[in-house]
């Protein structure tokens, strides 16, 4: 029996946002450690929805920066 998320963003979804950003970016690496600094900082951070705090840091990380993907400084050295 699958299990359903209970939220909107998929497994799919969220595996094609992170191909999006590793392609879109000069260097995996970089893409890697930036995401994983994001999520090292959401973490610490203060959760105001239950939605946030249900969410794993990384995850949110993925799909907040697929959705900043239009904004180079994001993809750009650090």
């Amino acid at each position: 029996m699958l299990k359903r998320s209970k939220f909107e963003t998929t497994q799919s979804q969220i595996m094609h946002r992170a191909e999006d950003l590793i392609s879109a970016a000069s260097n995996r690496y970089r893409i890697t450690v930036q995401v994983a600094n994001r999520a090292k900082r959401r973490r610490y951070e203060d959760f105001e929805s239950a939605e946030d705090a249900m969410m794993k840091p990384v995850l949110r990380a993925i799909i907040e920066m697929s959705d900043e993907l239009t904004q180079p400084e994001i993809i750009g050295d650090m």
